[in-house]
């Protein structure tokens, strides 16, 4: 709005008392102040309101006065009611800095003239996001990309003053204005918006974190008709098919007393970035293909061969310029619900895309990652979700079975615990098994295993999330008769299929060589006597051996499991 507006305006009780060549300029906002020096609250472009009570002498006018116009204040209205008329010399000091002095009446307060502004100023920055939202939807809509999520939360931010951030579902920042959320306040928003959609509660849930108020707006699958999942019908979807992989929109401001037209700007905004995920979630398509064709042959028991060739055209879609193979780790995923037919099944292999990105960072403090997911395959089999990860191939000199690579249960549990808890609720259950990195096709099959059984131990254990990886898998429980054949078989696969690998391609005979060292009780003589060896070529695949597992053959431990596998293969 502009100053002319508002002297127009006799309710406010204005009288113009110079500048009137100026009442053309925009008034973006209102402020209240009797500060000396109130420079450190302006923005530019406020009308500022004022009783006077800092001037003391006459010379106080003009340095108040040069400090406004230095700040880019475009008008002062100053009371009446202190000094019952406004003095000469601040009049005289609003000239010379050609700013327009406004005088208000005595009979009007200055709440009046705040809320007339605020009302005028909001109304008409929310017309105009709106007219650019349009666009951008237009933009969104007939291109091939409108720019991401950014470009519209930088719209709020430059035309309402909102700071705003998309959130996954565990709290990771996937877009935002321009400051990142402060540590830990991500996944506890994330927690809260679970538990609050959880409870049926109408959005925007509001909440109050370390002062500061946040108002969540969902946001939700661009592909379901919104009206069928707002009225509740038959039509609608259960909400705890989605709950979990959703994102969200959370705006720092308290949302409560907003008018209509800005709730309803909101939600388009939402129903904006909405269609941004729609876009991802369709470019994830190749690698989730990729995935689940690799999951297919492991599954169906096919050449080592084939997988490996598969595995090669994985690789360069999943880590693009790796000179190298990577390893490959197998993280298995299932989300289960109380009573009734909930298909979970998508929604955990969305939660896996977004909950894997990369959890040894904390969930909040990934806002400059590339679209990391991007790296990740997930397929989904009934309502099991089974992530693919690539990883970095190890040097030479790091032991496969090395515990520093790779992901860790451990971590990705503190990561998901908090956030999810909330969502699942009182009737559902998060479970996750994570196997040991992989180098080769031979031993991805025993990594699926691995990870699923690592799932089974986790969905014995209590709580909401629970998480369980391949080192909880000790070799004595191997001995037990309830143990599964498939977890032995995940066993041995892990533990031997390196070494049977390393010979089919080097006819290094490491296996006969492992045997005969067992059989020799480990006496470096006996067994280079019996494998007609030097000891130095035997400590030579002895200690191949141990590198490529990651094992210890001097260790009692070690050579238990590598009996107990060699038995059982």
């Amino acid at each position: 709005m502009r100053l002319r507006a508002l002297l127009e305006t006799e309710a406010l009780g204005l009288r113009l008392l110079g500048g009137e060549d100026e009442l053309d300029r925009t008034v973006r906002g209102v402020m209240t102040t009797d500060l000396r020096d109130p420079s450190r609250y302006l923005a530019g472009g406020e009308l500022v309101l004022t009783g006077l009570a800092w001037r003391h002498v006459p010379e106080d006018s003009e340095p108040f006065v040069r400090i406004l116009a230095s700040a880019g204040v475009v008008g002062l209205a100053a009371g009446e009611a202190e000094l019952g008329s406004v003095p000469a010399d601040l009049v005289e000091a609003c000239v010379r800095h050609r700013l327009p002095l406004f005088s208000v009446t005595e009979a009007v307060a200055f709440a009046t003239i705040t809320e007339h502004v605020v009302r005028q100023v909001s109304g008409e920055r929310a017309g105009d996001l709106a007219a650019v939202v349009d666009r951008h939807r237009r933009l969104m809509t007939s291109g091939p990309t409108g720019g991401g999520p950014e470009v519209v939360l930088d719209l709020l931010t430059t035309d309402l003053d909102l700071h705003a951030w998309v959130l996954s579902p565990v709290g990771r920042q996937i877009a935002g204005s321009d400051t990142p959320l402060p540590l830990g306040v991500g996944p506890a928003l994330a927690a809260e918006h679970l538990a609050a959609s959880r409870t049926g509660r109408r959005s925007p849930h509001r909440v109050l974190l370390g002062g500061t108020t946040y108002s969540l707006f969902p946001i939700r699958d661009a592909s379901r008709p919104e009206s069928a999942a707002l009225a509740g019908t038959a039509a609608s979807r259960d909400v705890r098919e989605s709950v979990l992989s959703d994102w969200l929109l959370a705006v720092e401001a308290d949302a409560g007393d907003w008018p209509a037209a800005r709730l309803d700007l909101l939600q388009g905004v939402t129903q904006l970035i909405s269609v941004e995920r729609d876009r991802r979630d369709a470019a994830r398509t190749v690698r989730r293909r990729l995935a689940q064709e690799v999951l297919e042959l492991v599954q169906a028991g096919a050449a080592p061969a084939e997988i490996a060739a598969r595995l090669r055209v994985a690789a360069p879609v999943l880590l693009p310029g790796l000179g190298a193979a990577p390893h490959w780790q197998v993280v298995v995923a299932r989300v289960e619900w109380d009573g009734g037919a909930v298909e979970s099944g998508p929604a955990a292999q969305a939660l896996l895309e977004e909950i894997l990105v990369d959890p040894t960072i904390p969930a909040d403090s990934m806002a400059a990652a590339a679209e990391p997911a991007d790296r990740i395959a997930v397929a989904h089999s009934g309502e099991e979700a089974i992530a693919l990860v690539p990883l970095p191939a190890v040097s030479a000199d790091v032991p496969e079975g090395d515990e520093s690579p790779g992901l860790h249960a451990e971590t990705l549990l503190a990561a998901v615990q908090a956030p999810l808890s909330g969502g699942l609720s009182d009737d559902g259950r998060l479970t996750l098994g994570v196997s040991a990195p992989v180098h080769s096709a031979e031993g991805l099959r025993g990594a699926l295993e691995e990870a699923r059984h690592a799932r089974r131990v986790a969905a014995a254990r209590p709580g909401r999330v629970a998480a369980a990886g391949h080192h909880e898998l000790a070799s004595h429980v191997l001995l037990l008769p309830f143990v599964p054949d498939d977890v032995r078989r995940a066993f041995t696969a892990r533990l031997l299929d390196p070494l049977r690998d390393y010979d089919r391609r080097h006819r290094a005979e490491l296996i006969p060589t492992l045997e005969a060292f067992l059989d020799s009780d480990g006496s470096w003589t006996r067994c280079a006597t019996r494998l007609h060896l030097h000891v130095n070529t035997l400590r030579y695949r002895v200690g191949r051996i141990e590198q490529l597992t990651g094992r210890d053959l001097s260790r009692l431990e070690d050579k238990l499991d590598f009996f107990l596998a060699l038995r059982m293969s």
